[in-house]
């Protein structure tokens, strides 16, 4: 990964959107944003706050969390650790 998020910011791989419901295939204009994804890059932390999240993780976050940004033709979310609301444990 060329990124490298600063501070305490973490780069998500949102999971894609589904796009059948039963038998009923969704346009894409009416696919929900997905709350939930993979952290593929985290930084260092601040002097202030430990960085608890690490690459690989699974997360939650709020519908309107992060910036989207593309990169090589791949979207993704960056955000601040504050922004995620759970790490999923399988």
């Amino acid at each position: 990964m060329n990124i490298k998020p600063l501070a305490d910011r973490v780069l998500v791989l949102p999971a894609p959107a589904e796009e059948k419901i039963g038998g009923i295939i969704i346009p894409d204009t009416a696919k929900e944003k997905p709350l939930h994804g993979t952290i593929v890059a985290a930084g260092t932390g601040t002097k202030d706050e430990e960085m608890i999240l690490k690459e690989g993780d699974e997360v939650l976050y709020g519908k309107y969390s992060g910036t989207e940004l593309e990169y090589d033709g791949v979207k993704y979310l960056m955000m601040r650790q504050s922004d995620v609301l759970a790490v999923i444990v399988k």
